[in-house]
């Protein structure tokens, strides 16, 4: 019996090492995650998804509350219309002065007529040129009350344009393809800008960061394909992985690894892209195969 259970453990120590000896690095798969906040502060009034579920991008998630910000575009919208409606007025007035300009003018032209022939006094011309120029300062005021006007109408626009950007981001939609890894909110809370409503990744590909030794560098290429080595419910399992990124410099084996021997060792991290069949879970551990 004992020979048995001898025989036994020789042949999980023999599996171990062999394990370790034809595994290049080791490592844990990543992704790249990605959180979804609140834009402006209000109510929340629908979360639409929980933990778990997969979502497409721009599939609408969350609603936060919009009555304050329509409140104040109607506000604008309300001074806008009063400014630009003194505009008819300012019209109305350079249209006066024209007809005023235009009918001084052809006194103007009499009283020349009348000067040469000595029927009439040069301080008959004076005031009628005096007039003329009056009218003229009087338009011009009126053109550039139309000026300001433009531009104050401009500025109310560009802040309703503000209004109409913070209204439409209430309408919160997920930024990429993924699924929902963690739900931090629930509707009826009161949302501040900022405030995380979701954090979601895209988990179709992850990334297997490992480390490798100064050694194994040279066949480790951007590009290269590697075998991928994770525990399955079968055993061990196969599947094929692409090297995307190696670190340009070397660090102490991160403090994951059990032994002291190993965390002092110098060695170089490297990300493997792997597509997911669905087994692939973020934190696994995996190893790899040059």
């Amino acid at each position: 019996m004992k020979a048995i259970v001898y025989f036994s453990l020789l042949l999980i120590f023999s599996a171990c090492a062999s394990r370790q000896t034809k595994s290049d690095g080791f490592g844990n798969f990543e992704t790249d995650e990605v959180i979804i906040s609140a834009e402006n502060g209000g109510r929340i009034l629908a979360l639409s998804y929980h933990e778990g579920e997969k979502i497409t991008k721009g599939t609408l998630v969350a609603v936060t509350d919009t009555t304050n910000l329509v409140l104040q575009r109607s506000q604008l919208s309300a001074q806008k219309e009063s400014i630009l409606a003194q505009k008819a007025g300012l019209y109305a007035q350079i249209g006066v002065s024209d007809q005023q300009i235009t009918n001084t003018q052809k006194d103007q032209v009499r009283i020349h007529k009348m000067l040469a022939e000595g029927a009439a006094t040069p301080k008959q011309l004076d005031d009628i040129d005096g007039l003329i120029a009056l009218y003229g300062k009087q338009k011009r005021a009126f053109s550039a009350q139309l000026i300001t006007i433009d531009k104050n109408g401009s500025a109310l626009e560009a802040q309703i344009a503000v209004l109409n950007d913070r209204i439409n981001a209430c309408s919160i939609n997920a930024p990429i393809d993924g699924i929902i890894l963690e739900k931090y909110a629930q509707a009826g809370e009161l949302a501040t800008p900022g405030k995380s409503l979701y954090k979601m990744a895209n988990i179709d590909h992850l990334i297997l960061r490992v480390y490798i030794s100064e050694n194994q560098l040279t066949q480790v290429k951007l590009g290269t394909q590697v075998k991928v080595i994770v525990d399955s419910s079968g055993g061990l399992k196969e599947t094929s992985g692409v090297v995307e990124w190696v670190s340009s410099e070397a660090e102490f084996t991160p403090k994951i690894i059990q032994t002291r021997e190993e965390r002092v060792k110098l060695v170089y991290a490297a990300k493997i892209r792997v597509t997911n069949d669905g087994s692939l879970k973020i934190g696994m551990p995996g190893e790899i195969k040059f």
